[in-house]
């Protein structure tokens, strides 16, 4: 897989959300499954960030950080949350 920033994760996001199928795209299929299911998944990545950093090394860490990451972009992509409506917060 290739690294890609924040705001480049973001553009793909939307993208796959706007033309993916969500039969072969897990974004366009989370998409589609709307905001309750979307939210468990952040929750569910969320504690495994925090068991991750609890009881696993610096590298599992920062795989689950990326997959919270994706789940709250997919989220902001679903709501139509922009990046600046986020960092106007930040």
């Amino acid at each position: 897989m290739a690294n890609k920033t924040f705001e480049e994760l973001f553009t793909e996001l939307q993208h796959k959300a706007a033309v993916g199928d969500p039969a072969t795209s897990r974004t366009a299929e989370l998409v589609a499954a709307g905001v309750h299911t979307i939210g468990k998944k952040v929750v569910e990545e969320a504690a495994e960030v925090w068991m991750a950093a609890e009881h696993e090394g610096t590298d599992r860490t920062a795989e689950e950080i990326s997959q919270l990451l994706y789940h709250l972009q997919v989220m902001m992509v679903a709501r139509g949350i922009s990046l600046d409506d986020v960092y106007a917060h930040l």
